[in-house]
């Protein structure tokens, strides 16, 4: 049991960098416990955990907040919110980077790996949180059909995906807000220009294949990625791609045709592409990989069609893995937003919305927390094997919830263990007060 303790470490010793806003009085509050304490509740998946464990401390005297998260004290609510407000979620970066160099190392690395050892990264944007009337300087802003102007947040997520791999691994978020001197409203465009230049030199190691929607699928992303040096394979539709499909039709693709058999059914998987295709009108146009998927059932039927544009070169040898790579951009969606948002995470739910940073950072916090599940389910043993005693995701934590309410843990392995073999440690039982 040697990844979480680090992580937790690590974690500790970012938060101790947070501003304190209490003006040189200080408290009797270390400032790296508020970030720890935020973080536990979305560790835990339980807005009630700082409750129960604070209950728990007045009748053993100390709590699983100290023995498995190393908070010293535990703050009040609205105190760790107040001491949040001020902090950059960018304080939060060194603890993704560390997310960054597992992915770079085996078993990550074995388990994300595809096209020749490269790293699938899909970008898209998500809203998180709609504070409707409350607003901040990061607040965007719309206007409903009733006349009402909304704020509401919004974040670009970067995660590492894999087709064929149900774990996914988000990091670090650039969020859509309000720019210095801009006039326009910040856009997911805007976001991935400014993911890419604070982050893509630092994740050469991973050689990264960029995955992204047909917004991405412009000359400005397109050009950028190609003057760094990266890939990326893009949906393209022909509704907002006008140019590029009236100068390939007519043209001869090359082709590729496989049949897959799943069970009883079979399935029909066309592969057509073309290379060299200008991106838009003009001399300057970018150019681009063209490559069509078709599934047809047995009886000639259309099931699913899409294109992509990719820097990637295609063959007939590596343009069914290039599709597979393609289609794992859905698990951004499905994997990432769809689990934060209702399984657990509560990405929308309203931890609290500040004046400054609150919202963002609390949002990172989250974040970091299913970045590390999706890690330890990789390469932790013993989380490992309590994952898998629990059968359903659901049900772990709300087993390790329900012990950690009643029992103080002297460390995450006995958690770990007891879960595993649905036993608490006799030695617990006798030192501590079990009603």
């Amino acid at each position: 049991m040697e990844l979480l303790p680090s992580l937790l470490a690590q974690l500790r010793a970012v938060c101790a960098t947070f501003p304190d806003s209490r003006k040189g009085r200080g408290g009797n509050i270390a400032v790296a416990d508020f970030g720890l304490s935020a973080f536990a509740l979305f560790f835990m998946q339980s807005a009630s955990f700082l409750a129960f464990q604070r209950a728990l401390e007045k009748g053993q005297g100390r709590s699983n907040c100290e023995s498995l998260f190393g908070i010293g004290k535990i703050p009040s609510d609205n105190y760790i919110r107040d001491m949040l407000d001020g902090v950059d979620p960018a304080l939060l970066q060194p603890c993704f980077e560390r997310m960054e160099r597992l992915l770079a190392a085996p078993p990550l690395r074995a388990s994300f790996a595809r096209l020749d050892d490269r790293i699938l990264i899909a970008w898209d944007g998500t809203e998180y949180f709609c504070p409707q009337k409350l607003g901040c300087p990061h607040c965007l802003t719309r206007k409903r059909a009733n006349g009402k102007v909304e704020s509401y947040h919004t974040l670009l997520a970067a995660t590492a995906v894999a087709p064929g791999h149900a774990k996914v691994v988000p990091l670090f978020a650039e969020f859509i807000a309000p720019q210095d001197g801009a006039e326009k409203q910040d856009c997911e465009r805007n976001a991935a220009k400014r993911w890419h230049s604070r982050h893509a030199d630092r994740l050469r190691p991973l050689r990264p294949v960029y995955l992204g929607d047909d917004l991405f699928a412009c000359q400005p992303i397109v050009t950028m990625l190609a003057d760094a040096g990266d890939d990326f394979i893009f949906t393209c539709k022909e509704t907002s791609h006008k140019a590029l499909y009236d100068f390939i039709d007519g043209a001869e693709p090359e082709r590729h045709v496989e049949t897959i058999r799943k069970g009883k059914a079979v399935e029909t998987r066309r592969y057509r592409w073309i290379t060299a295709v200008p991106l838009r009108d003009g001399k300057d146009a970018a150019l681009v990989n063209w490559i069509a998927f078709e599934i047809f059932d047995r009886h000639g039927a259309v099931k699913y069609a899409i294109a992509w544009v990719t820097s990637l070169p295609v063959s007939k040898a590596n343009v069914a893995l290039i599709a597979a790579a393609a289609r794992a951009r859905w698990k951004i969606e499905n994997e990432t937003f769809n689990v934060m948002k209702n399984h657990g995470y509560e990405l929308e739910h309203n931890f609290g919305h500040g004046e400054t940073f609150l919202a963002m950072t609390l949002a990172t916090l989250n974040l970091l927390a299913f970045a590390w599940h999706s890690a330890l389910d990789i390469v932790e043993p013993p989380w490992q094997a309590a994952r898998q005693a629990a059968a359903t995701r659901s049900s772990f934590f709300a087993h390790i919830l329900t012990l950690t309410t009643y029992v103080v843990f002297p460390s995450w392995r006995a958690v770990l263990e007891a879960l595993a073999s649905f036993t608490i440690p006799p030695e617990l039982l006798q030192t501590q007060k079990i009603e």
